[in-house]
């Protein structure tokens, strides 16, 4: 081992130990510092993220909590309930006028159908009524009716008591007949037939007006069948003479005539009522 300027190997081999020793020490002190320091800022730059990760959830709190908070959506909640409350208010309001409408409009049909009902009532009641009647009264025409004949479109009837031209035209009236009143030669033929042998007041006059001969239904003489041979022509009465009579057999008292007579009215004779269908009062 050799000696440096003076000095012993060994004492450099201390120097150069310590030397390194301390300087490795100053290199371990630096990079610890390094270290450190790397540490520091890794730890302030995690820090400081931190920091802004807190600060950034900290105004996301805020914002939710602001939206959450009940007096910030207060007064939209409010402006929507009562937006609501109208609306059913209206709804409530439309049905309870519908509802009101409804039952005027079916007052209004049941007003209406029971004044109808009313009045049909009282008409059907009135009609019923009326039919009784006409039922009794055709019931009593009837029974006056039996004994008499029909023909064609009437009923007849032939008395066998005498009476002047004005009664025998009361009792015919009184029961809803009036003499009768010949249009026809088949109605003629009937006549005669009917009265038989006997003399029969007709319904045939002129004492409204002279030579003038009407039936007492009003209507005008247009077929007549009056009586007339070699020795007079009927009517020859005159102003004595206002009624008509038929006769079917000839009488010598009678200038053998047959057909119709004129003669005084107040001389008593048969007569023959007659009563039309259209007279009757059928229900």
């Amino acid at each position: 081992m050799y000696r440096e300027h003076g000095k012993n190997i060994n004492d450099i081999y201390e120097n150069e130990f310590v030397t390194k020793g301390q300087f490795g020490r100053q290199t371990t002190d630096s990079n610890a510092t390094r270290i450190q320091s790397s540490e520091l800022t890794g730890t302030t730059q995690k820090m400081d993220t931190g920091a802004r990760q807190k600060k950034t959830d900290a105004m996301r709190g805020k914002i939710t909590m602001e939206i959450k908070d009940p007096k910030a959506i207060q007064p939209s909640e409010h402006t929507g309930t009562k937006g609501s409350d109208c609306v059913k208010i209206r709804r409530y309001r439309s049905v309870v006028v519908c509802l009101v409408l409804l039952c005027v409009l079916l007052l209004t049909a049941v007003i209406v159908l029971c004044v109808i009902f009313t009045q049909e009532r009282q008409q059907f009641i009135s009609k019923n009524e009326n039919q009784t009647k006409e039922r009794e009264q055709l019931r009593n025409e009837l029974q006056i009716c039996v004994g008499w004949t029909f023909y064609q479109s009437s009923f007849y009837y032939k008395s066998n008591e005498k009476k002047n031209w004005t009664e025998s035209r009361r009792y015919c009236t009184q029961r809803g007949a009036d003499l009768i009143s010949i249009n026809n030669r088949q109605e003629q033929d009937f006549a005669q037939n009917m009265s038989g042998a006997a003399i029969v007041y007709i319904g045939l006059t002129d004492i409204d007006v002279e030579g003038s001969w009407k039936w007492v239904d009003g209507s005008t003489l247009n077929s007549s069948f009056w009586a007339s041979n070699r020795e007079t022509t009927e009517p020859n009465g005159g102003r004595r003479e206002n009624c008509a009579v038929t006769m079917a057999v000839p009488r010598i008292d009678y200038l053998n005539l047959v057909g119709w007579l004129d003669v005084d009215c107040n001389r008593a004779y048969q007569w023959i009522c007659e009563k039309r269908i259209s007279q009757f009062i059928l229900p």
